[in-house]
């Protein structure tokens, strides 16, 4: 169990990198112009470039790039409920930007779930294994 804390925190810690990184692009296109629909597509693409290498390699120890076709899915699935999310908000008056920064917890935690279990499920295993 302890590892898999472990684990967790440094999901969060690399996840904090990864946030300041995608926010700062999603505010970069929207200052562009950009409507949020694409603002997110444009920084779902970098965002999976950036983060499959650290989140792969710093929270789940895993090297193999052949997961990034799994990644690409997952976060395909996270663009699509975020782009709803942000839609209910506007639909509801709500600043994107205010709904994007709202939504960072939660789509963080589906994106580590998501992760552990689908894209780097052997990873999770073999650590468990380990504490045994």
């Amino acid at each position: 169990m302890l590892s898999l804390n472990h684990q967790f925190v440094r999901f969060l810690l690399v996840g904090v990198i990864n946030t300041i990184f995608g926010y700062s692009i999603f505010l970069l296109f929207l200052t562009l112009g950009c409507h949020y629909s694409i603002a997110i597509l444009l920084t779902t693409v970098f965002g999976v470039l950036f983060n499959f290498k650290t989140i792969g390699k710093l929270v789940f120890n895993n090297h193999n790039n052949l997961l990034i076709f799994k990644f690409i899915l997952v976060y395909a699935v996270l663009y699509i409920l975020n782009v709803s999310f942000l839609g209910l908000c506007k639909a509801h008056a709500m600043d994107v930007r205010i709904g994007e920064a709202i939504g960072v917890v939660p789509f963080a935690l589906l994106s580590y779930w998501f992760n552990k279990v689908f894209v780097f499920p052997a990873t999770a295993s073999a650590l468990k294994q380990q504490m045994d």
